[in-house]
């Protein structure tokens, strides 16, 4: 695709084209898992960067994992030559054919993937497709190999800026053994090459990684918006959240098997970001309230160490989420996750940028909260759902 991936603009944010919007504490990027539908999130990012909005955090599972570390693992000025080298190396040229037989493209697209990969992301292990059942080592138990993202990422992403730790990176895994998610985290340890692929350790296409003696797998499986990594980190902060949506929580009733099929698909990947968000609601709300108690409480009663540790539940940060929606396009099927034809990674991209040019303009963050809520959700329907 060469350099037609990177989408051009004319003016800046909603500052104007070279002044920062003021967006009140920290920024923060939270990228589901979606495969190729995460040129998306590219496309959010460079509306972001040429905005001049830069995270301070980046959380992300699967493909926003990789997203991420590529923005996190790279100082402002590389990342998008970084972001669109990736993109550009897993796009399929020449699948856009056969629009005279309706779905021929798709299934012809679709079946280049699964029998061929993608040179610079993943490549077939034939070995297991002719046994299933085989015993093999953990890593090795998979219908494809990830050695090529392993080149891929080491290639695009310096880990030695990644660990000085000027933009904070959260990935989200699952331990084989114990089914529970684990989110790593450059605050708080070095992460390298192997973080990040476990998180994009989608079984049983891809092989689990092995970190600390254990095996992880994708933390999609288990939870593919990792929205609680921000909203429950210690210390809080006060934050404004870029979460980009992937995969629609919300949608028509099916009226095929393969509609059912996708649709199935789309409430399983959202994984329950409507509720997460109801419960922090509740939960924030409850810090505010305790914090507001302590302020009626005279001093002595304050100062008491056992009233002290109950007050510490109390807060009064704000979490300001701004949900961005990708679309789904007429022709998408139930297979559109490896869509990596150039065409779809293109239209993606742009759809991206223009979601999020539209949402700094409208600038949500500034408008006023309720003091004793403290969390609020504001989200940006696609202009492509809308045509």
């Amino acid at each position: 695709m060469g350099n037609e991936t990177h989408v051009e603009h004319e003016t800046g944010a909603a500052g104007g084209p070279d002044t920062p919007p003021d967006i009140p504490g920290q920024i923060v990027l939270v990228f589901q898992g979606g495969g190729a539908l995460g040129a998306y999130q590219a496309g959010v990012y460079q509306a972001l960067h040429d905005g001049k909005v830069e995270p301070h955090w980046v959380i992300g599972t699967s493909i926003g994992a990789i997203n991420g570390a590529i923005i996190a693992g790279n100082l402002p000025e590389n990342r998008m030559a970084r972001l669109t080298q990736f993109w550009n190396g897993v796009a399929r040229h020449g699948i856009e054919a056969a629009n005279w037989l309706p779905g021929l493209a798709n299934w012809l697209r679709d079946l280049a993937t699964v029998t061929q990969g993608v040179p610079s992301f993943f490549t077939p292990q034939l070995q297991s497709w002719a046994g299933i059942q085989a015993r093999v080592r953990s890593g090795q138990a998979a219908f494809y190999s990830t050695g090529p993202l392993r080149e891929t990422l080491s290639s695009l992403v310096d880990f030695d800026y990644l660990n000085q730790k000027a933009t904070r990176l959260t990935v989200g895994t699952v331990n084989v053994r114990s089914g529970r998610m684990r989110y790593f985290t450059n605050r708080d340890a070095l992460l390298d090459v192997e973080h990040v692929m476990a998180s994009a350790a989608f079984p049983p296409g891809f092989p689990a990684v092995q970190l600390e003696g254990e095996s992880y797998w994708d933390g999609g499986i288990y939870s593919n918006t990792p929205l609680e990594a921000v909203l429950d980190d210690r210390p809080r902060r006060d934050s404004v959240i870029f979460s980009v949506q992937l995969w629609p929580s919300s949608g028509p009733e099916p009226q095929s098997i393969l509609q059912v099929m996708s649709r199935q698909r789309d409430i399983q990947y959202s994984s329950r970001a409507e509720s997460h968000l109801d419960r922090q609601k509740q939960i924030h709300r409850l810090r505010h309230v305790i914090r507001e108690l302590g302020q009626h409480l005279p001093e002595e009663v304050r100062d008491d160490p056992q009233v002290r540790d109950l007050l510490g539940w109390g807060c009064g940060t704000t979490m300001r989420v701004l949900e961005l929606d990708a679309p789904a396009f007429d022709n998408d099927d139930l297979n559109r996750d490896i869509d990596f034809s150039s065409a779809g990674i293109k239209r993606r991209w742009l759809a991206g940028y223009e979601d999020t040019v539209r949402l700094l303009k409208r600038a949500p963050w500034r408008e006023s909260l309720d003091p004793m809520e403290g969390l609020s959700v504001f989200r940006m329907a696609s202009a492509e759902s809308q045509k």
